[in-house]
């Protein structure tokens, strides 16, 4: 990576070197370092505050493991706020992910002369041209989550849905399923869906979700640590589909509960407020319609990015 970025800077004139990510800018710095008279401008796209992830993971892990995130948070924290003293710009995806990373510059104690970046907040953006609304099955008791599953937060709350929320669910609604879709699930995952057939499904990575959100009654977000935005949210809203998440899965989504989206955050919270959207079909249709306008007018790439142009220009 840090060959071909050096490479493409000595080869043209590149104006910006767009950084995606907090494992990316370090190829991005480099690479603009490298040829001093041709540097290029480095905008840093942060999509989280890295550090407050691997904080909010140590609420939930097990005792051992505690002081190594304890650790592991302070070092990211340091990592990101020094960063922010070396690119040209820094993009956060909402407005608590922006006092999150000052706050990370603050803990890296930069001295009065060190140089800190603007950052401007815009937020991810959706197609809701491309995500058009689905036509859900009706009746359907089926629920649907989904994540790229090798990311440590988005396995941590699917596996406390399944775990903890969804035997709760049949309780009160006993024919209700769960399809969990996502790149790479972790041994677990398999091995629940093989103990309950019928019951819990396992896709992997599918090419097309669509068929999969009109079989589905809502989608469930359940997130404990994390940070950013969640696009599986945004999603959700531009296919219409009712959505039922956390506290901080709606972190930055100017989503109103109740109106929007339905937000619980304990085992029976969750359990409770799912089950009466599996039951209750005019309730799914509010959500749904409600989410899908809030998609296009706060939402859409075509309001959000033209945000862009300005720190380019």
């Amino acid at each position: 990576m840090q060959e071909m970025v050096n490479q493409l800077v000595q080869k043209d004139d590149f104006q910006f070197i767009h950084a995606d990510q907090l494992t990316m800018v370090q190829f991005a710095i480099r690479g603009a370092s490298a040829f001093p008279g041709k540097r290029p401008k480095v905008i840093f796209d942060a999509h989280n505050a890295v550090w407050t992830i691997v904080d909010r993971m140590k609420e939930n892990a097990p005792f051992f493991l505690k002081p190594v995130l304890a650790i592991e948070a302070k070092r990211v924290k340091q990592y990101e706020g020094e960063l922010l003293q070396t690119v040209d710009h820094v993009l956060a995806v909402t407005d608590i992910d922006q006092k999150l990373l000052e706050e990370a510059l603050h803990f890296s104690k930069p001295g009065k002369n060190d140089r800190i970046s603007p950052m401007t907040v815009i937020p991810i953006a959706v197609d809701t041209q491309k995500l058009k609304p689905v036509n859900r099955k009706f009746g359907s008791k089926n629920i649907v989550t989904l994540g790229t599953l090798h990311y440590p937060p988005n396995a941590d709350g699917i596996r406390w849905f399944f775990n903890e929320v969804f035997p709760l669910v049949q309780k009160r609604v006993p024919d209700a399923t769960l399809t969990i879709i996502g790149k790479n699930p972790p041994q677990d995952f398999i091995e629940l869906a093989e103990r309950n057939p019928g019951i819990i499904k396992v896709t992997g990575y599918v090419d097309d979700l669509v068929p999969y959100l009109e079989e589905s009654a809502l989608m469930v977000v359940p997130v404990r640590a994390g940070g950013g935005m969640r696009v599986r949210i945004l999603e959700a809203f531009a296919y219409a589909m009712p959505v039922v998440t956390t506290t901080v899965g709606l972190e930055g989504i100017h989503g109103t509960a109740e109106h929007d989206v339905i937000v619980a955050d304990t085992p029976a919270g969750f359990a409770e407020r799912t089950s009466e959207l599996l039951e209750n079909g005019s309730l799914q249709e509010r959500l749904s319609t409600n989410g899908r306008e809030l998609a296009k007018k706060e939402y859409d790439w075509k309001a959000v990015l033209s945000a862009m142009r300005p720190i380019y220009e």
